[in-house]
């Protein structure tokens, strides 16, 4: 086995925009010779460009792995839906249903609060200043402290950058033109708006 597959198979790490999660004693097994079938869902639908099909996408990143491991660690993909629904991977994951889940990690605000600012947050750091925090800053460290009493570990995975607080249509100009608007701003952004009623 090269060195980069023994680096990959002994290191543990966690996901930005969207990412990996998995099972802890999933990555302490992965140490010896035996071959292992994993599953990996994923909270966006088939063929979703970026995240599910594509450069850094899960599916991309699962072929590398296969590669790597040298056929020892084959992983299944599933698309929202098809083995569980779309954002219940965080539970599906820490209960052993499954060995890793691909998502946003802002999904899991409702778990753990901290779980927002791994993926994006409103004005945040472009995609390079992430990825540089992330490896760079600490804030690796910081996110497997925050799933560490799930008993997770994250791999970032791939990086849509900064989210803004919303698209829309017609520009807004006043903070009234947000009464009864609809739109999807999840985690902190989310958290936001709804605070102004």
């Amino acid at each position: 086995m090269s060195l980069s597959r023994r680096k990959f198979l002994t290191t543990a790490a966690v996901s930005s925009t969207a990412g990996l999660v998995l099972g802890a004693p999933s990555i302490a097994r992965a140490q010896s010779t035996e071959r292992f079938n994993w599953r990996m869902t994923n909270a966006y639908p088939p063929g979703s460009p970026f995240y599910v099909e594509g450069p850094g996408s899960p599916t991309d990143v699962i072929t590398k792995i296969n590669a790597m491991s040298g056929g020892r660690l084959n992983i299944q993909h599933f698309s929202s839906g098809e083995l569980i629904p779309a954002f219940e991977g965080f539970e599906a994951v820490q209960s052993g249903t499954i060995e890793m889940n691909a998502a946003n990690s802002y999904f899991w605000s409702g778990t753990t609060f901290a779980a927002q600012y791994f993926t994006t947050v409103p004005f945040g750091m472009s995609f390079m200043g992430h990825m540089a925090w992330l490896y760079h800053g600490g804030g690796l460290e910081l996110w497997h402290e925050v799933y560490e009493p799930y008993g997770m570990v994250a791999f970032p995975l791939n990086n849509t950058g900064v989210q803004m607080t919303g698209w829309f249509r017609e520009p807004i100009e006043d903070i009234s033109q947000l009464n009864g608007l609809r739109m999807r701003v999840p985690g902190l952004a989310g958290q936001v708006y709804s605070s102004l009623g």
